[in-house]
């Protein structure tokens, strides 16, 4: 039993991936949001999904002013891609844009009901995936901060952004994320705005991008991974979908 996170508004189609992967890897996917959190049912191992940005108060900033209002851009386009990213990519934009989810404002009862979450899973030695904002908050609940603001990070790097793997990201070699994905580097989509600043107790670095920017985290101890990507986006990308059967894998163990 693999519970997943999202909000009670929008975030069908990152629902419905996720799901799909979790299936997909042998597991059993429940759907958890604030409205129906189900607080006493049972999983085996969390998802952390993406989503509106993490209050920034809990990691001791002050909150924006206003929502923010930069729209995700439409998916880029990459030559080298086969037929079924140009079918696949553009439905799965649209679907994105039509369920997305706060326009960007702030879900504190979502930030509470994950927090909850993950402080359940690390109690209970449950394996956990955060995606994207997901990972933030792990990094967050563990004592850590983020960068709200990458501008100046890709001042000389360009910033690649879209639902495309077209990102490069270097995994560390020694770490648990490369034994599952391989250490050689991988290509991504990039769909954050914020990012991992300072590490929280007990993760570590395990991947990062040319601007060294944080691209996923883990914990030195239990299995606790982070990503800054959204694999639930790539059902076509086999090597993406090892961290999904990895983690239904130590849920069944767990």
């Amino acid at each position: 039993m693999i519970a997943i996170t999202g909000p009670d508004q929008g975030g069908g189609p990152a629902w419905l991936f996720t799901a799909l992967a979790v299936w997909r890897a042998g597991g059993r996917p429940v759907r958890l949001r604030p409205g129906k959190p189900c607080s006493h049912c049972h999983f085996d191992g969390l998802i952390i999904g993406g989503g509106a940005d993490v209050d920034p108060e809990l990691y001791g900033e002050t909150p924006p002013e206003g929502p923010d209002t930069e729209a995700i851009r439409a998916a880029e386009r990459h030559l080298s891609q086969r037929l079924i990213g140009y079918l696949f990519y553009p439905a799965l934009w649209l679907l994105r844009r039509l369920f997305q989810s706060h326009g960007g404002v702030l879900d504190r009862n979502r930030d509470r009901l994950e927090k909850a979450l993950i402080h359940r899973a690390l109690d209970d030695h449950r394996p956990m995936l955060g995606i994207c904002r997901g990972m933030q908050l792990v990094n967050v609940v563990h004592g850590g901060t983020l960068q709200r603001d990458l501008t100046d990070f890709y001042v000389e790097t360009p910033r690649a952004r879209g639902l495309l793997p077209v990102k490069p990201v270097t995994l560390e070699p020694r770490s648990h994320l490369a034994d599952i994905l391989g250490d050689t580097p991988l290509y991504v989509n990039a769909l954050h705005d914020q990012a991992v600043d300072a590490l929280g107790h007990g993760l570590q670095v395990a991947a990062h991008d040319g601007a060294g920017v944080v691209q996923a985290i883990e914990a030195e101890r239990g299995w606790c991974v982070g990503v800054q990507w959204h694999p639930e986006y790539l059902p076509q990308k086999r090597r993406h979908q090892h961290l999904f059967r990895a983690l239904v894998r130590a849920a069944a163990h767990s």
